[in-house]
């Protein structure tokens, strides 16, 4: 496939839509290759493993890996992170929770959650592994109410952890902003499971400790604007006649 030579300007919607998986990974090697080549070493390390990983998963109407290179793009592109470790754990930000006994690689391990973190900080350095313990979800307690779990465990886990936040709210973004590229049930889904966490976001962005800045903040937080703006959209619209 001929790429555009304006790829590393579109919007990255716009160059899944057009170019799918393809154009991602050529514009997250647009945006990585002014960093050193130990660094980019490591992402495209990363970036394969996640590959690996997610091959049969799917979102929606694409990839499961277009989600990650485009929360590993913001942060690159939108948040102008340089920390290598912080954009590793954002293409690997769900390998734990989907894939933990994969990665493991010993599908009789007591605690795959344990032994895929261990696997990470063996292949990437413990911080890329704690990174990734902030924002895996822990196993649903049936006896709670599943979003109130979920809500619970965003703000207890990136309460200490500063980069953590930054992956989670590109992360976020990519859902909340990104919803209306979604299709059938799971648009109402989202929307009511991420609506919740605006102000949540809204909070953890602004803090003084979160490592970003100011304009970027407020990048994002337009972006948290937009996202509300749209689950309103798809949650509030009145009910038609019978």
């Amino acid at each position: 496939m001929e790429l555009p030579p304006y790829l590393a300007t579109m919007p990255m919607h716009a160059i899944t839509e057009m170019h799918g998986e393809a154009g991602l990974r050529e514009r997250f090697r647009l945006e990585t290759e002014a960093l050193d080549a130990d660094s980019r070493r490591r992402l495209d390390d990363a970036l394969e493993l996640a590959a690996r990983l997610h091959r049969d998963d799917r979102r929606s109407r694409e990839p499961y890996l277009n989600h990650l290179l485009r929360v590993a793009i913001r942060m690159l592109h939108h948040y102008q992170v340089r920390d290598t470790d912080v954009i590793v754990a954002g293409l690997l930000h769900d390998a734990v929770e989907d894939h933990p006994a994969e990665l493991a690689a010993d599908p009789s391990v007591a605690d795959p959650t344990a032994a895929a973190l261990t696997v990470l900080a063996d292949r990437f350095g413990p911080r890329v592994a704690r990174l990734v313990a902030a924002v895996t979800n822990p196993p649903w307690d049936p006896g709670r109410d599943r979003h109130e779990q979920y809500h619970e465990h965003i703000a207890t886990s990136l309460d200490r952890e500063p980069w953590a936040r930054v992956i989670k709210i590109s992360d976020f973004t990519d859902n909340g902003v990104g919803v209306i590229h979604s299709v059938g049930p799971k648009v109402e889904s989202s929307a009511r499971k991420y609506r919740p966490l605006v102000p949540v976001y809204r909070d953890l962005v602004t803090r003084p400790d979160t490592p970003l800045s100011a304009p970027v903040k407020q990048h994002i937080l337009d972006q948290l604007d937009l996202a509300e703006e749209r689950f309103s959209a798809i949650l509030d619209q009145p009910a038609h006649p019978a």
